[in-house]
């Protein structure tokens, strides 16, 4: 299969990997081209500021949930058919979690022939750029370092100098030159990026994005550079999903919003449909035989949710009464008693006999390792699952002491020892899955929710 594919990547994180990696998808895009699109690492928020430019979806890539194999057919079967595929690293090129470089974006560029485009942030920089340059193609040969962006260029003088450096000491060809702009400036919070759905016009934002970046980049020159890359295996075909003969309901609005695509299509090959619906507008769940929460920014939206008190009781009232329900990171703390971010509050469900209160500093960040106990609903006995966390949040004044369905091995979690509290037929925990062949929860959860609808 060849498929004309490339990373961005820079050196360092906050370079501008993500604004150029959203203008380039949609330039290439508005170009008639039909562009897939990727993002390493457990992120949700740039995937989907990347797949919305592409006008499809961004998966993601990442070392710590799935094996290079499983990474290698994954990605030729989300880029079978496209005509470019586009990558964007996570934090500087050789940065990983291993010392030994074997999670690191170079490692994914390895694994899958991406030739590199690094985004250098030229901000202070003229003469400087060549032997930050030579240093990354020299330490490992390896990599396919083909070409680099400037990015965050004070002005032409300024671009010329660069231009100059490059070209007099390396072999790089300069794919463009980007400069400031205020059009480029995506608003940054506690999370990262802020998502498309808050900026307001965010499709008029990306089509800004791309006019910019468009015209700053040489596509011809990029698209060149990526049909050099060596031809992948074939996937394998995908089977037929079965007909559905389960509903689970999904909260799908802009307080809830962080869910991995492939997640989503592994509930439809596990015979369930999924059916979305606005916490902060509808009275009642939708007819449904199971529930799944995903995290999002339930604390920005504190008082539209409390506001929502019907489907809020409506929530409680089917939960208590045993209805099979996942709820992650955001989930859990909508199903709280109530969430406090500053001087916003706010009731929630009240499923979980605790408070969420928002903290000025991560109370759980990176990856994380857990095991489930026998008190978790749908377990998978005896097995490491490796996951991922990042919350602001910590639940506070706990009045029941709570049944957890998982041992931390590595993280915090709910209190630093345990995560997903188990209460009725309900699974809430801070950790994010993901549905990978090591870790296939989701067709464990739609078994658990099947078996219950036949009971």
């Amino acid at each position: 299969m060849l498929t004309p594919r490339f990373l961005i990547a820079a050196a360092h994180k906050s370079s501008g990997k993500t604004v150029i990696s959203t203008g380039l998808a949609a330039a290439l895009a508005e170009r008639g081209l039909k562009v897939a699109s990727f993002k390493k690492g457990p992120d949700y928020i740039d995937p989907m500021w990347i797949g919305t430019a592409t006008g499809g979806l961004c998966y993601n890539l990442d070392f710590n949930t799935q094996s290079s194999g499983e990474i290698e057919t994954f990605f030729a079967s989300r880029a079978r058919g496209s005509d470019v595929a586009l990558v964007e690293a996570n934090k500087g090129l050789y940065d990983g979690v291993s010392m030994d470089g074997s999670d690191s974006n170079a490692a994914l560029a390895k694994l899958l022939g991406l030739p590199v485009i690094l985004v250098i942030d030229t901000g202070g920089m003229t003469r400087g750029i060549a032997p930050l340059l030579q240093g990354y193609q020299a330490f490992d040969g390896e990599v396919n370092i083909a070409g680099v962006i400037l990015n965050k260029v004070g002005g032409p003088r300024h671009e010329a100098k660069l231009r100059a450096a490059v070209k007099t000491y390396t072999d790089l060809a300069v794919v463009g030159a980007v400069h400031r702009h205020r059009g480029l400036e995506i608003g940054e919070r506690h999370l990262g990026l802020t998502t498309p759905g808050e900026t307001g016009e965010f499709h008029k934002s990306i089509r800004e994005i791309a006019q910019i970046v468009g015209t700053a980049v040489d596509l011809d020159l990029l698209l060149d550079l990526a049909g050099r890359a060596p031809d992948l295996p074939d996937p394998p075909p995908a089977p037929a999903p079965p007909t559905p003969d389960i509903t689970i309901a999904i909260a799908r609005d802009r307080a809830f919003g962080f869910y991995y695509p492939d997640d989503l299509e592994a509930f439809g090959a596990a015979g369930a449909r999924l059916v979305p619906f606005d916490t902060m507008k509808d009275p009642v769940l939708p007819h449904c035989d199971g529930l799944f929460l995903g995290g999002g920014f339930p604390e920005m939206f504190v008082e539209a949710l409390a506001a929502n008190a019907a489907l809020r009781d409506d929530i409680r009232t089917k939960l208590e009464a045993g209805l099979p329900s996942y709820a992650e990171c955001g989930g859990l703390m909508y199903l709280a008693r109530s969430i406090r971010n500053g001087a916003d509050f706010g009731p929630m469900v009240g499923v979980i006999d605790a408070d969420a209160v928002m903290h000025p500093r991560p109370q759980g960040r990176g990856y994380i390792k857990v095991t489930d106990t026998p008190d978790h609903p749908w377990p998978s006995p005896g097995q490491t699952i490796a996951a991922h966390e990042f919350h602001y949040a910590q639940l506070e004044r706990v009045q029941t002491e709570p049944i957890y369905g998982r041992k931390v091995l590595r993280g915090h979690g709910v209190d630093g020892v345990h995560d997903g509290i188990s209460v009725h037929k309900t699974l809430a925990g801070f950790c994010h899955l993901r549905s990978t062949n090591a870790d296939p929860w989701v067709a464990r959860f739609v078994d658990f929710v099947r078996k219950n609808k036949a009971r």
